[in-house]
């Protein structure tokens, strides 16, 4: 149990915290703006996916915005589900896009797997984001979140801007791309612990005193479930 104050010495380390949290505001803030300044990129080649209306291309999942979020859910081909630490973050997903899209931003899911799979599953979890299989083109690969057990191993697969061989085939990550003057670009992706912060229940966690809890645990979220298996 940790220490109980009186109010008044609650409230003293309660402010000092919360210096502690302003500082850490003020150094987030001037990151995102590292981060918006980085230089852009150019896509040299087109991809085909598949979505619920036929085949469309990258250009087409930006709708009417100029901006483009992909998560980079973790399904394989011969998976018959998603990836459990993947369907965790997209329980975040919906109902965010009217509010994205007001701020010139589309945001979009895209997997290995055949559309399908992907389609069935999202209905098994009662999502409604867009979700589009690049089962037919290397845009997983080219964006380093898939790999095959061949470079994995021979020590080329990269991941997280470093080669590593402790990493799966299907690998979590986040990519954001502008369209402009008729042209698509990518500005930033982020994998492994970069995509923390846009799990919901992780950051309300961190608000509580016994945080997320998985100090004891065989491994990190190894209680987790699908919201459909609690």
């Amino acid at each position: 149990m940790a220490n109980v104050l009186s109010d008044d010495d609650w409230l003293k380390a309660r402010r000092s915290l919360l210096e502690d949290e302003k500082a850490f505001q003020v150094a987030r803030d001037e990151l995102a703006a590292r981060r918006r300044a980085l230089p852009w990129r150019s896509l040299s080649q087109g991809y085909a996916f598949d979505g619920e209306s036929g085949s469309l291309t990258l250009d087409d999942m930006f709708g009417d915005c100029s901006q483009l979020i992909i998560y980079h859910f973790m399904f394989h081909p011969d998976w018959d589900e998603g990836c459990k630490s993947c369907s965790f973050w997209a329980d975040s997903y919906d109902g965010v896009e009217l509010h994205l899209r007001a701020r010139d931003v589309s945001l979009a899911v895209v997997s290995r797997a055949p559309l399908e799979k992907l389609l069935a599953y999202r209905e098994r979890m009662g999502w409604s984001f867009p979700w589009y299989s690049a089962a037919k083109n290397s845009f997983s690969q080219d964006l380093h979140v898939s790999f095959t057990r061949e470079d994995i191993d021979s020590g080329k697969a990269v991941y997280n801007y470093e080669v590593s061989n402790r990493i799966g085939e299907e690998m979590p990550g986040l990519s954001v791309f502008r369209r402009d003057s008729g042209s698509i670009f990518h500005t930033y992706s982020t994998y492994s612990r970069g995509i923390d912060p846009f799990n919901t229940a992780y950051q309300l966690l961190d608000l509580t005193s016994k945080g997320r809890d998985e100090a004891d645990l065989e491994f990190t979220m190894s209680w987790l479930r699908r919201h459909d298996e609690y």
